[in-house]
């Protein structure tokens, strides 16, 4: 691999030590001792990757990496920091470092992070997300604002090294935001191993994650690769990993500031090379305030955090989605023409809010596709479960606190003759827009934003229940 490196460190022997490295991977390498010098250099070279230390004569290295990451942003820049001052390489991969390599400098990992940046500078942006018939997964789809957002911090996310832990609700589609970091990264051409933390026995959580030796206890009859040397040169996706047991945490840690794991029973620790990527649906703040997730991990694994917005959030893609998921929902059962949705059908998906966000739409299209009529789907084969979706709305943490001692908007089922559902189900939607618009002071723009909707959805809500 070709390419020109710059070095910017004040200490001779540490650039010396650099370029005879590096020289010895085939790559050009040109030396500044001062911030002044590599801004010069920067000026007049063109280079594939930066390496510089943390403590210089003129100033800070942190200011060359916010330096290089706006005037220079396709070039990656990694930094050396002192050995143990993890807080320091938190702050440089926030300020958009690539990676960091501490002193001592160790050389083999040294040659594995400048292979993945050099990597990274010629790799050329693989689509935001890429739809596998092995996945199933469904493509970021969708042009409003929010999703928009999301794939320009998605794009940012995949040139840096850095932990990202994806937030969102259950459903929203956070392993394939995950997915899409990881396709666009220089590691796209390693694996991409995705674990459910939750789902793992935690008797047997230790050896899934880092493996086993045979004979390390009753049943290991050979030795198991653990997943994270299974995911080596490539991404592990540790999801819902506020639900890891607090000794598991532990240990977890330890692997991502020493990046070697030790297998269950085996004595010598085997060096990782992966990129920790983790999710969940609960907030890790909240956790660790109730100490059941440990603060030093959370600090570990949140250096960026990416929230993936709930299909409340962004109703206007939910027409684009929905015709995704019916043509591949065709194309999965041979199901010609393509179903289509009857405009009513989609002006009710709109209203829709969802709760189960686009795990839940995908269930509705399937079981809707299997009982409409001349391949279009009406709003009764969507068969929309309102009191669920009422509930999840009654239960938004958003309302909580105006819910609490004030029984106006304590929602209860009344019973006798004369009830009815759509009726019920307006009052409370009623009472909903009203709080958040009081909450807003009139503001529908603020008001839709609490509510989790479209300005535009919720005008075409006032204007049905009479409230303009």
């Amino acid at each position: 691999m070709t390419g020109s490196v710059l070095i910017v460190d004040d200490e001779p022997d540490i650039r010396e030590l650099l370029e005879i490295t590096l020289g010895r991977m085939s790559l050009i390498t040109e030396s500044a001792s001062n911030l002044s010098s590599a801004n010069e250099l920067l000026q007049r070279k063109k280079f594939s990757l930066c390496l510089t230390d943390m403590k210089l004569p003129d100033g800070n290295g942190l200011d060359l990496v916010e330096h290089i990451q706006h005037y220079y942003s396709h070039m990656p820049v990694a930094v050396i920091t002192a050995h143990g001052n993890t807080e320091t390489a938190i702050r440089a991969l926030k300020a958009g470092a690539f990676d960091f390599v501490s002193k001592p400098v160790d050389l083999q990992k040294l040659r594995d992070l400048v292979n993945s940046a050099l990597k990274l500078s010629l790799h050329s942006p693989a689509p935001l997300a890429v739809a596998t018939k092995a996945s199933r997964e469904v493509n970021i789809t969708g042009n409003s604002t929010t999703i928009r957002n999301l794939r320009q911090q998605i794009a940012r996310l995949a040139r840096s090294q850095a932990p990202v832990f994806i937030y969102g609700e259950s459903g929203s589609g956070k392993e394939l935001a995950a997915r899409s970091i990881h396709n666009q990264s220089a590691r796209a051409d390693g694996p991409f191993v995705a674990v459910n933390c939750g789902a793992i026995p935690a008797g047997l959580m230790e050896s899934e994650l880092f493996g086993h030796v045979k004979g390390s206890f009753t049943g290991a009859d050979k030795d198991k690769t653990g997943l994270f040397q299974a995911a080596r040169g490539g991404s592990l996706f540790l999801d819902e990993v506020a639900d890891l047991p607090l000794h598991m945490q532990v240990k977890l840690l330890r692997v991502i500031q020493e990046k070697s794991v030790r297998p269950v029973g085996s004595q010598t620790e085997i060096p990782t090379d992966v990129r920790i990527l983790s999710a969940s649906h609960k907030s890790l703040a909240e956790e660790v305030s109730r100490r059941n997730f440990r603060q030093d991990l959370y600090y570990r694994i949140n250096v960026i955090e990416l929230d993936v917005p709930s299909l409340r959030q962004r109703q206007d893609d939910i027409a684009e989605l929905g015709a995704e998921i019916l043509m591949r929902i065709a194309d999965d059962n041979h199901i010609s023409p393509v179903p289509t949705l009857s405009p009513e059908a989609l002006q009710a998906l709109c209203e829709y809010p969802f709760p189960g966000n686009i795990r839940e739409l995908e269930n509705i299209l399937q079981r809707a596709v299997t009982l409409c009529e001349n391949s279009v789907v009406s709003v009764q084969n969507l068969d929309l479960q309102y009191g669920s979706a009422v509930s999840a709305i009654t239960a938004d943490p958003r309302f909580a606190e105006a819910q609490t001692g004030n029984t106006e908007t304590t929602f209860s089922l009344p019973r006798g003759e004369g009830f009815s559902l759509e009726n019920h189900l307006e009052a409370i939607e009623r009472k909903a827009i009203e709080q958040a618009l009081e909450e807003s002071r009139w503001n529908k723009t603020a008001a839709a934003q609490r509510l989790g909707m479209s300005f535009r959805s919720l005008r075409y809500r006032m204007k049905k229940l009479n409230m303009e």
